[in-house]
């Protein structure tokens, strides 16, 4: 079987939307599947990690078009710092910017990559016609790639599997942006053609399938998961008590919750102030760093930029703490941070501030990793930090994990395999 990925994020793309798909067409051609991969030509992503070039499987084909994006124009005319995520958009934007936001949201639905369409099913209708595939995966955000298969799907008769690695209108930051009511709508009605019109549904999670359950009678919870990784050396632990977060985090994302227990256990325990270290890798939103200040823990906080995926995966094996911030928003209990799966891998205890009846606990819970707490329980937060520092004093804190293996990217991909399988039965 030879299958067709439409992905935006392909090295050297860095952060966590590129790895879904790298490591699939790693594992796909261990089952006979050969993966051929079509992303843009001319990348100017917001986030690089050259190091992930080396990880693409030597035989995989891969495809590129250019693409024009007028965002590289309207941040342009905004200013010259880059924007990684809409998660990071302005909270409090000038007149100028809040007139772009509006054109942004109103006028490049589904998303500013819609001009990548005409000439993509132009291109790959060419090529599908002398090269023989027999399923199309699109994979998004960004959502309009899902546009690019259904019209391959409709004008070639080719079965076509659409993959949420999030959701669409269900997104942690859809309720940010400036959207009228008829782009609402419109939004939803591409939204709902796509889970009618694909011949699958790939979701990351168990609350999404139900979301789109109505839409579609073909719907498989593939998780993401971990790779393995070869470290050459044994890590040692952090000496401090660390907590250490990685990835962005924005101001939905912001524990406040956490930085107030913090600053009232230092208040109590001059030891305790002395042991702690915040560790933050990746983006960190003004309104964070504000709150941290505010509440005096500054000298607690170590800040990183982005790192290489390699170092980063050194950094959370040698936390003490593993810290997962889940955003505070009204799709929280479907949000499943892609790093959850890395820092299974770890093996170091997680602390999760995030809904205890979501599908992020529902892993840690089952995979005995660590400890879900609620966005306004405070006496819990407080209690399961003070066992993680009693037992960090003491020399004993880890973690017994289980049943990790079930998100290892090879199982994940016998799922996909499985999948493929039955449609072309």
């Amino acid at each position: 079987m030879k299958i067709l990925i439409i992905t935006y994020y392909w090295p050297p793309a860095g952060g966590s939307g590129v790895q879904r798909w790298l490591r699939f067409a790693k594992y796909l051609q261990d089952f006979g599947i050969t993966p051929v991969i079509y992303t843009i030509d001319n990348p100017d992503y917001a986030l690089v990690d050259n190091s992930l070039k080396n990880e693409v499987p030597e035989n995989v084909e891969v495809l590129k078009y250019p693409i024009w994006e007028p965002n590289n124009i309207l941040s342009f005319l905004k200013s010259k710092e880059k924007q990684t995520s809409a998660g990071f958009l302005n909270p409090n934007p000038s007149f100028f910017e809040k007139k772009l936001q509006y054109i942004r949201a109103n006028y490049f639905i589904p998303d500013a990559r819609k001009f990548w369409i005409k000439p993509s099913v132009k291109f790959l209708s060419k090529y599908l016609k002398n090269n023989e595939i027999d399923v199309i995966i699109s994979t998004g955000p960004p959502h309009s790639l899902h546009l690019i298969a259904e019209q391959l799907q409709k004008k070639l008769k080719i079965k076509w599997i659409a993959d949420f690695r999030d959701p669409w209108t269900d997104i942690d930051y859809f309720h940010q942006l400036p959207l009228t009511e008829k782009s609402k709508i419109k939004h939803k009605e591409l939204e709902h053609e796509v889970l009618q019109n694909a011949d699958a549904i790939l979701v990351v999670g168990k609350t999404m399938k139900e979301k789109f359950k109505p839409f579609s009678k073909n719907i498989h919870v593939i998780t993401n998961g971990f790779d393995d990784v070869d470290f050459g050396s044994i890590l040692n632990l952090d000496k401090k008590f660390t907590f250490t977060h990685i990835g962005l985090m924005n101001a939905d994302r912001n524990p406040k919750l956490l930085w107030k227990v913090f600053a009232d256990l230092i208040k109590e325990d001059a030891q305790f102030e002395a042991d702690l270290q915040i560790n933050l890798i990746g983006k960190v939103s003004p309104e964070v760093i504000q709150d941290l200040k505010t509440l005096g823990l500054l000298n607690q906080v170590k800040l990183t930029d982005y790192l290489p995926h390699n170092e980063v995966l050194q950094h959370q094996n040698s936390a003490q703490i593993l810290l997962l911030a889940v955003n505070n928003v009204p799709s929280s209990k479907g949000i499943i941070t892609g790093k959850i799966f890395e820092y299974l891998l770890a093996r170091r205890p997680i602390l999760a501030i995030a809904p205890t009846d979501g599908d992020l606990a529902e892993i840690i819970n089952t995979t005995n990793s660590g400890v879900v707490v609620g966005f306004s329980d405070e006496e819990n937060l407080k209690k399961s930090i003070l066992k993680y520092y009693q037992n960090f004093k003491e020399g004993s804190l880890n973690i017994e994990s289980k049943n990790i293996d079930q998100f290892h990217r090879k199982n994940l991909t016998k799922q996909l395999v499985e999948v493929l399988n039955s449609l072309s039965k």
